[in-house]
């Protein structure tokens, strides 16, 4: 049985409450973030990243999982990786949640700055800012449409639903790629944007129009050459 919303959302304070215990600032991305923003999908899992530059992935789990005995830490069924897997037993049920702790750079995730860290209401729990949630969702979609593996090229379809989503969220919001707050976004996140939204728009035949109202330019000839 999956958790509901609420409980991904606990699971997730729980998890920052133990990081900014020990002094580490985070901010939530994937699938709780874009909820957080308004996305109607429930989450599935928790997705953080953790901003340090000292400590890897592996140690920041064991951090968690010394904390609070309902983390716990599993082989993944990947035969060749030499991570484990972190999942958070739901008190009182049978049910558990996925929690991946992420640090920047992984997945090309942007070094955010502690000013710019968001807290959407009514939730208030820290989240990647819009602008670049909306683009490392883009990515998402590209990598999994890419993936060798069946369970992960399913996931493009969801994607695409959240990307959409989030892409109207941002246009009411009337932001946009080049807006001040969004000068910290790396420039190679931008390009490499633009470079997957040529096969996007293709792919989910969208309008190139939609996403220049944020500032990501795309020319319908560009488009069409791909």
């Amino acid at each position: 049985m999956s958790c509901t919303s609420s409980q991904v959302l606990d699971v997730a304070r729980r998890t920052i409450e133990i990081f900014e215990e020990k002094g580490l600032k985070c901010c939530l991305i994937g699938s709780v973030a874009s909820y957080l923003y308004g996305v109607k999908r429930t989450p599935n899992d928790v997705d953080l990243v953790v901003l340090t530059h000292i400590y890897g992935q592996e140690y920041l789990k064991e951090v968690l999982v010394r904390a609070d005995a309902q983390y716990t830490l599993v082989r993944s069924r990947n035969p060749s990786a030499t991570y484990r897997v972190l999942w958070y037993r739901i008190p009182g049920t049978f049910q558990r949640c996925k929690v991946d702790v992420l640090i920047p750079g992984i997945l090309d995730i942007p070094d955010v700055p502690l000013a710019r860290i968001s807290t959407p209401s009514p939730h208030l729990l820290p989240a990647m800012p819009l602008i670049p949630q909306l683009l490392l969702k883009l990515q998402g979609w590209r990598d999994h449409r890419a993936s060798h593996r069946t369970d992960m090229r399913l996931k493009q379809y969801t994607d695409v639903r959240d990307v959409n989503a989030l892409l109207k969220i941002v246009q009411t919001r009337q932001l946009r790629v080049d807006d001040e707050d969004s000068k910290w976004v790396p420039e190679t996140m931008i390009v490499d944007a633009r470079s997957t939204l040529k096969i996007y728009k293709i792919a989910t035949m969208g309008y190139v129009s939609d996403w220049k109202l944020i500032g990501l330019e795309i020319e319908e000839e560009e488009v069409a050459l791909v």
